[in-house]
């Protein structure tokens, strides 16, 4: 027996449209038109009617850390999956810089073997880069890995790859796709040395968008799309926070000819350096959330097709830490639970179509990484969808936010939509507040 759908308005390849959607055996078996007789397939599968409600294919984020192995006092694959389902994120690609760093093909499949046991949702690692692993970072299989992250900026541990000949190596050589964090170290240190000088140890966090400053961001950017075009590298830029940015990006189609694409993040496209009075170090990101006129130019970078997907950075902490003073509170934040929500309060407010929120946060995640059947909402593909209700409002508070360290950027945040189901290879694992514990999902693989 397999699940029926019924009743759906269906978003996905730009259009929306009202239909029911047959799922057997984890695979969207067959899609129909509202008003085809489905009569014979009612009556032999589990009836769900999604009441006209909107069904988008699962969120792929690509850029999350879920702090296992080693900061596990922070968060776990296991409770950061679980928040991101219930978010409508059906599939994770998470970053090495746990603890020990993910530098060896040893310790990325660890992180697997941990997966496998206790993720909700479907999910890739990806290979850390360093100054001195070029030889394990080149093992790497471009089947089942999602690719190379390189920290071009200061980060945990041993990952700072700033090494000249590292770097054209790992450009020159690597099949595999290279993500890269693009901040410029030594502008970044001037910085804080000016600050420091004027402040000492109480440096107000409305500095951090000035020390992590729009010329770190395009100094570090430029060089890296440099280099990708030098070797005709297979590149991605995370996190893009400036305006100015945007300017080394092309706007070419279809998205598969790309040799370099991009990522924005939520928070870059929710906050401005104005809520840094309001919310303190818990906006603190690298890079930083800087004005709203860059704010308002990423957004329109996303909808005239320079910018290529929609993530979260999903970086918790312990409310401990992040109460700290600015040099010992660390930068990132929990969104996974509230990205798709954040993102249709955009659509709420006519700055963003739902049709372009699902390409950015799905269809073209696919694309970027090759992923194999998922992304879209196609007979054939993985039945990764998530049912969505635009008019029931609710408000994020603490006895409802199911991140391990148990706060969130949104607190006191009402948002008009919600998630009511998500389906993780056609199994419903989140059904409005309540979950299946024992369902697993699986490893992602890609058509490299």
């Amino acid at each position: 027996m397999g699940i029926f759908l019924k009743n759906a308005k269906i978003v996905n390849e730009r259009k929306i449209v009202s239909g029911h959607i047959l799922i057997e055996n984890e695979i969207i078996a067959k899609i129909f038109k509202i008003d085809d007789d489905v009569t014979s397939f009612e009556k032999t599968n589990k009836v769900i009617d999604v009441k006209g409600h909107y069904l988008l294919p699962g969120l792929i984020d690509d850029q999350v850390h879920f702090r296992e192995p080693g900061l596990t006092h922070k968060a776990t694959i296991k409770s950061e999956s679980r928040a991101a389902v219930a978010g409508g994120i059906t599939s994770f690609m998470e970053m090495p810089n746990t603890v020990p760093n993910t530098l060896t093909q040893e310790l990325l499949q660890d992180k697997y073997d941990i997966a496998e046991k206790t993720s909700y949702a479907n999910y890739s690692f990806y290979m850390g880069a360093s100054n001195d692993n070029i030889e394990e970072v080149l093992k790497t299989n471009p089947k089942t890995v999602c690719g190379v992250k390189v920290f071009m900026g200061s980060s945990t541990g041993n990952m700072l790859v700033d090494n000249a000949e590292t770097l054209e190596e790992l450009f020159s050589k690597c099949k595999l796709l290279i993500a890269a964090h693009c901040e410029d170290e030594t502008t970044i240190k001037a910085n804080m040395a000016i600050y420091k000088e004027k402040y000492g140890e109480n440096i107000p966090i409305e500095c951090h968008p000035e020390i992590r400053s729009e010329e770190a961001c395009y100094k570090s950017s430029a060089f890296a799309i440099q280099l990708a075009k030098k070797h005709n590298t297979r590149f991605h830029l995370f996190h893009l926070s400036t305006a100015k940015e945007i300017e080394l990006l092309e706007n070419k189609t279809p998205l598969k000819q790309k040799r370099i694409t991009a990522e924005a993040c939520v928070h870059h496209l929710w906050f401005s350096d104005e809520d840094y009075k309001t919310k303190g170090n818990f906006i603190k990101w690298n890079p930083a959330i800087k004005k709203a006129s860059d704010r308002d130019a990423i957004l329109q970078g996303i909808i005239d097709n320079k910018i290529d997907i929609i993530a979260t950075d999903h970086a918790p902490h312990t409310l401990e830490e992040k109460q700290q003073n600015y040099f010992k509170a660390p930068s990132g934040g929990p969104l996974v639970q509230h990205a798709l929500v954040a993102l249709l309060e955009h659509y709420h407010n006519g700055k963003i179509s739902l049709e372009k929120i699902v390409e950015k946060t799905s269809h073209a995640v696919a694309d970027c990484f090759n992923l194999e059947n998922r992304g879209f909402i196609r007979e054939g593909y993985f039945a990764d969808l998530v049912v969505v209700n635009l008019n029931n409002p609710w408000t994020v508070e603490k006895s409802n936010i199911l991140y391990q360290c148990g706060w969130s950027p949104f607190e006191g945040t009402t948002f008009k939509s919600k998630i009511l189901k998500t389906f993780v290879n056609g199994t419903l694992v989140y059904d409005n507040g309540t979950f299946d514990e024992n369902y697993r999902g699986k490893r992602l693989s890609f058509n490299n």
